[in-house]
């Protein structure tokens, strides 16, 4: 069953590029990625779903429903966390949760608890108290209290430590393994892979790529950076995968795609000061892995 189905869905603001033709599906019971650089469209694609602005032309609807013509109703079966939170400050947290509460005409009062155990939320702090981070933590339970059959998040970690984020993604995990269908939202690769079994990527407004994890991965490619004792010489590093190689006296920096023993290898007969090894941001992702050998890009590929 598809849980939501956008077609051709298309946003403009005057002149300005919003999103264009976006079409994917999102099956039930999947944690669906939903990734791309800030600025690429993740926001207002999750706002016009939501009915919260009006798309151009094409459609979105969710649990088979127009996203427009039938807003109020199925609104009620999704939970949202928008990537920024406002709230009115005066309010102490349990009197907001309550009143979020009270829209879904259902008692939440245990469940609200749970969650704020779980996130480690203090239900008696006024609004004003709280860190950014606890303010995420305000949204995270408002978004899950009356237990949603689809939970919409628009980059969700933002401000919470890495315990936190850690104890939020079981939490969705769980959620998962109860029935929901997820859709994550993010510009952090790394998040989006231990979460999602599929991926939509989005740049400049238009679908990049929809493809399963595993594929991802095995495209990704890796950042190393080296200090080396002595200077290195690009020729005698010559092995298939690298790009991006930049060098000064002792420190090399290149990406690489391929078997990581190759490299790996090729670094252990050098004598090494340090080595970074990391992942390259999305940026670095899209200029490699998605422009085909003649510079144009892949505009769309099926998972």
């Amino acid at each position: 069953m598809q849980i939501i189905e956008l077609n051709q869905l298309t946003k403009t603001y005057g002149g300005a590029r919003g999103i264009t033709d976006l079409s994917f599906t999102v099956e039930h019971g999947e944690i669906f990625g939903f990734i791309g650089p800030n600025g690429a469209g993740k926001s207002t694609t999750i706002r016009t779903m939501l009915g919260l602005i009006y798309p151009t032309s094409g459609s979105a609807k969710i649990f088979g429903k127009d996203c427009i013509a039938h807003g109020p109703e199925i609104k009620m079966e999704i939970g949202y966390l928008p990537s920024e939170v406002f709230y009115y400050d005066n309010m102490r947290v349990k009197d907001l949760l309550h009143y979020s509460a009270s829209f879904y005409k259902k008692d939440c009062s245990k469940r609200i608890k749970e969650l704020a155990e779980i996130m480690e939320l203090d239900l008696s702090k006024k609004m004003d108290d709280l860190s950014l981070g606890n303010k995420k933590k305000v949204g995270i339970v408002q978004g899950l209290l009356h237990k949603p059959k689809l939970i919409i998040l628009d980059e969700p970690t933002s401000g919470l430590d890495p315990l936190m984020q850690q104890r939020f993604f079981e939490l969705l995990e769980e959620e998962n393994r109860k029935g929901a269908t997820i859709l994550f939202s993010s510009h952090i690769l790394s998040e989006v892979q231990r979460l999602c079994n599929r991926v939509a990527i989005i740049k400049e407004g238009r679908l990049m790529a929809l493809e399963k994890i595993s594929a991802l991965k095995e495209n990704t490619y890796k950042k190393f950076k080296l200090e080396t004792l002595t200077k290195v010489d690009a020729s005698s590093f010559a092995i298939p995968g690298v790009t991006e190689w930049t060098a000064d006296e002792r420190t090399i920096s290149f990406l690489f795609k391929g078997n990581i023993n190759d490299v790996m290898k090729k670094i252990a007969e050098m004598e090494l000061i340090n080595i970074w090894v990391e992942e390259p941001d999305l940026e670095e992702i899209f200029m490699h892995y998605y422009v085909k050998e003649d510079g144009s890009r892949h505009e769309h590929v099926s998972a």
